[in-house]
Order: structure tokens, then C-alpha cells, then sequence
């Protein structure tokens, strides 16, 4: 108990950084990223697979698993991710300084690939570093706490970055917009980095460190891993279908102003809040996998929502797509995490994490250039699609409901029947 007591402190510090990395997330996603993307004079398609290099980056946690042994984590982890934020802020720089279209897109896509790839080489280790001082029974409530905490001030701060871009948009100064939104990533990059230095970290004993290559085998013969990293998978494979064609089909088709679409993020932040600590709350009491079940249900009836959005109707739908879609991700993000810790050894859960991570990671990458090519086919055709006057987006979300479908199949009659290493048979046949 005495030892749990003396990471308190550094489990506020994870919600605040947490918080703080949210912020900068929001800035180098979505509709923020597509109005910089138009700026340059980027494409949708393109934009779309700009969008999806967050799943790209994921690729790279699998660099984690070899540097499973590099400990403590600390001391590399708050350089690299202060590293990764720097890039970030530098991506709003692009559209102001005298370079060719080409010359500007390249410098984009480095500064972004770069933010993207070096935060998920360090994004596992950082994790196991501060789960490990969350107890394993409170993981669901702990990690509902975190969520809330960053979205109810992400509200906050999307409704004043909203309100900021549209006032320079209005006085035509854009690049305005982006000068303070570099700056805001930059001061953010600063608080955050402080607040891994004065984070603690649990020593980690020398026999527990074991060799690359036996982490690589036990990870890739873990048949149960690979069950669960399936779902993680055909999630990404289902919501990278569509989501990042979202951004510009928002300011473009739908004609939604900044301070609309941030008022649209402050409703998606108060629904996930509300809905995070009760889904955290369900899950610690019966299992994750249970808890998935009913979030990708609601996800799924949010695309087909979302399928339906026209310029006539978009404002009342796109914000209905918004609640289920926040509904459901209150429990999917911390559902996929903590499969693996439900069902992966505590000395093999980093790499576990970074094994499921980077595979899912590069099949959404995959799964949005496929699907930018869909995109591009159906805009060039003059927004028509199998005879059918549609947009692309719609079409998109339509595929992720039969996508979501096959996934709900499988987590059902494969994940939910796996048994966990520390479960009875009694607590197996119980549940």
C-alpha cells in the first residue's frame, strides 16, 4: 500500500500529460489538419492518407519491442516525445514560407510523418511506464478518469482554437491561424515535457530483463496475442476506412465553420465523458472484451448515421455520428489497451503492446490508401458511385458498418471465449 502511495503523485502527472498530449493530438488531426492541407493546395485523397499517418506511425512502436531492455524508460522517452511535439509544431509553418506547392507538401509530410513516427516509437514504453503504477483492478476507472480529464478541457480548448481560426479566416489571414497554432504547440510541448521530468518510475529489477530476440519469439508463438490483436486490427482496418476523409469533407462538402466543428467536438467531449468512467466502471466488473461487444455495436450504428449526411442534413446527422461515435470510443481506445494486459504476462505487456500496435497501425494505413483511391475514383466521377449521386464519404462509412460487422462476428466467437491466464474455472464458467 506504501508503495502505491508514493506514485500518487505521478499519476496525476499521467493525467496531466495525457491531457496535454490530447491537445496537441487535436491540433495535427482532422478538420486543423485539413484547413492546413487546403492552404498548401493538397487534395482530399491525399489528405485523407496524411490523416492516417497517425496508423502509419503506429507501425514503428514495433521499435519498442527493441528497446525493451533500454531502462530505465524516462530519461529517452521525454526526449523523443518532446522531439515528436517539436515536429508537430512545426507542421504549421509550412504554409507561410516561400517554397513551391511540391516543396511545401514535402516539408509537410516529413514534419508530420516524423511527429507521428518517433510519438509511437515511445508511446508503448510510455504507457507500461505509467500503468504499472495504476493497480491492476482499478485500470478501467483510472483510465476513464484520464479520459474525461482530457476531453472535458479539450472542449475548452477546440471551442478557442475554433474561435481563433475562424476570426483570422475572416479577416483573410489564415497563416495567422497557423503562426499561434505552432506557437500553442510549442508552449504545450514545454509543459508537457516537464511533466515527465518530474514523473517517477517503478526500478525494474535486472532479472527481468530478458533478450530482444526471446521477447520477439514469445510475442510472435503467443497464439492468444495474435486472437487479440485481431480485434484491434479490423477496427482500424474498419474506421480507416472513412474517418480521415472526415476533415475535409466538413469544411468542404458540408461547409462546417472551425468554431461549428469545435462546438461539435465540445458535445463529442462531454458524451465521452460521461460515458468513459460507467464503461470503465463495466468493464472492471466483468471483462474488456464484454465492454467492446457494446461499443463497436454503437459505432456501428454511428456510420450508418453517418452514411446518410448530405449538405441538407449534415449539421443534424454529423452531430448524431458524433455522439455514438463518442459513446463507443469511451470504451475502445482503453479496450484495446488493456486486452493485452488481461491477457499478456506483466513482463511481456510492453512489447505485447507494441506488437499489437504496430500491426493494426499499418493495416489502417493500408486500409486508407486503398480507400483513397475509392475517394479520388468517386470525386473525379463527379460524386457518383455505382450509378447513385453520392459523395465519397458516404460510401466510405457505409463499407465501415459492414467492416464493424464482420469484426463484432469475430470478437464474439473468438475473443470473448478466450480464457484468461489468471482466471479460474470457476470464474470462466461464472462469466
Amino acid at each position: 500500500m506504501q508503495e502505491i502511495d508514493n506514485y500518487k503523485t505521478s499519476r496525476i502527472l499521467y493525467i496531466i500529460e495525457a491531457t496535454l498530449e490530447y491537445f496537441i493530438a487535436l491540433l495535427v488531426a482532422g478538420a486543423y489538419l485539413a484547413k492546413v492541407t487546403s492552404a498548401i493546395g493538397i487534395s482530399d485523397s491525399v489528405t485523407g492518407i496524411l490523416s492516417s499517418f497517425v496508423s502509419l506511425g503506429c507501425g514503428f512502436q514495433l521499435v519498442a519491442v527493441f528497446l525493451v531492455n533500454k531502462r530505465p524508460v524516462k530519461r529517452w522517452v521525454t526526449i523523443l516525445h518532446s522531439l515528436n511535439q517539436l515536429a508537430f509544431a512545426l507542421v504549421y509553418l509550412v504554409p507561410f514560407i516561400k517554397l513551391s506547392k511540391t516543396g511545401k507538401t514535402v516539408l509537410f509530410i516529413v514534419f508530420l510523418l516524423t511527429g507521428h513516427i518517433v510519438n509511437n516509437i515511445v508511446n508503448s514504453p510510455k504507457i507500461n511506464w505509467f500503468m504499472s503504477l495504476v493497480d491492476d483492478n482499478k485500470r478501467g476507472r483510472f483510465t476513464a478518469n484520464k479520459e474525461i480529464v482530457s476531453l472535458t478541457s479539450g472542449m475548452l480548448f477546440t471551442f478557442l482554437i475554433g474561435q481563433i481560426m475562424d476570426r483570422f479566416e475572416a479577416v483573410g489571414n489564415i497563416n495567422g491561424a497557423f503562426i499561434v497554432c505552432g506557437v500553442g504547440i510549442f508552449i504545450l510541448m514545454i509543459s508537457h515535457t516537464l511533466t515527465l521530468i518530474f514523473s517517477r518510475e517503478k526500478e525494474v529489477a535486472i532479472g527481468d530483463k530478458k533478450p530482444t530476440g526471446e521477447v520477439l519469439a514469445v510475442l510472435v508463438k503467443d497464439k492468444t496475442l495474435w486472437k487479440v490483436v485481431l480485434v484491434s486490427v479490423l477496427w482500424n482496418v474498419a474506421h480507416y476506412v472513412a474517418t480521415p476523409f472526415y476533415g475535409t469533407y466538413k469544411i468542404k462538402e458540408l461547409g462546417f465553420s472551425m468554431t461549428f466543428i469545435s462546438l461539435l467536438s465540445a458535445g463529442y467531449s462531454i458524451v465521452r465523458s460521461l460515458t468513459s468512467r460507467p464503461m470503465g466502471r463495466f468493464a472492471d466488473k466483468t471483462s474488456f472484451a464484454n465492454m467492446l461487444n457494446i461499443c463497436f455495436v454503437v459505432a456501428m450504428v454511428g456510420f450508418a448515421i453517418h452514411t446518410f449526411a448530405t449538405p441538407a442534413n449534415g449539421k443534424v446527422f454529423v452531430a448524431l455520428y458524433d455522439i455514438c461515435y463518442a459513446v463507443a470510443m469511451a470504451g475502445i481506445n482503453s479496450g484495446s489497451i488493456n486486452l493485452i494486459y488481461d491477457y499478456v504476462g506483466k513482463e511481456n505487456r510492453m512489447g505485447a503492446f507494441a506488437f499489437k500496435s504496430a500491426v493494426a497501425g499499418i493495416a489502417g494505413f493500408l486500409t486508407t490508401l486503398a480507400s483513397s483511391l475509392l475517394v479520388a475514383r468517386i470525386q473525379n466521377n463527379g460524386n457518383k458511385f455505382l450509378g447513385l449521386n453520392v459523395y465519397a464519404q458516404q460510401v466510405t462509412s457505409a463499407i465501415t458498418v459492414l467492416l464493424i460487422g464482420v469484426l463484432l462476428v469475430y470478437l464474439n466467437l473468438v475473443v470473448r471465449k478466450i480464457q484468461r491466464p489468471n482466471e479460474t474455472l470457476d470464474d470462466s464458467q461464472a462469466e
